[in-house]
């Protein structure tokens, strides 16, 4: 990833969100446990891209929109503490489910459900726009 640059920024916003993509699709499986494939299933990949993304978000984020002269700038502050908090709350979620032997579509569901993870995705959106808007980055194409 492009750190403190706005393509950096929505690289992880991206790996966060298909992530979180992913994990809708297999909370409705209903498996009991994960399905592997070689030494690591697939959720795991995408929870492990995706706390990758959620590390250091907050300061990427920062380092932009300092490089970027963003104004008025304790507006961005304000929502960079905002960001933070939600990224801290739902890495700390991600990192629960990491830990488990094995994960459930019901622990993923669960997951899925976490306001935490839904709040962080809804400041991804807001960031993302916002970035978008002033650097005139083009907006990420749907599959």
């Amino acid at each position: 990833m492009l750190e403190g640059t706005a393509t950096g920024i929505l690289e992880r916003c991206n790996a966060i969100e298909e992530c979180y993509e992913f994990m809708l699709a297999y909370a409705a499986k209903g498996l009991p446990s994960e399905e592997m494939r070689g030494t690591e299933s697939p959720i795991r990949q995408f929870l492990d891209r995706a706390a990758s993304a959620i590390s250091g978000l907050a300061e990427s984020c920062a380092l932009t929109l300092r490089e970027g002269r963003f104004e008025p700038a304790d507006k961005y502050q304000a929502f960079l503490a905002v960001l933070d908090r939600d990224a801290q709350n739902s890495l700390a979620a991600i990192e629960l489910v990491r830990a488990q032997s094995s994960i459930s579509s019901q622990l993923i569901d669960n997951l899925n459900a976490s306001i935490h993870l839904r709040a962080l995705l809804t400041d991804l959106f807001l960031i993302g726009d916002v970035l978008r808007s002033q650097l005139t980055v083009p907006p990420r194409s749907k599959p």
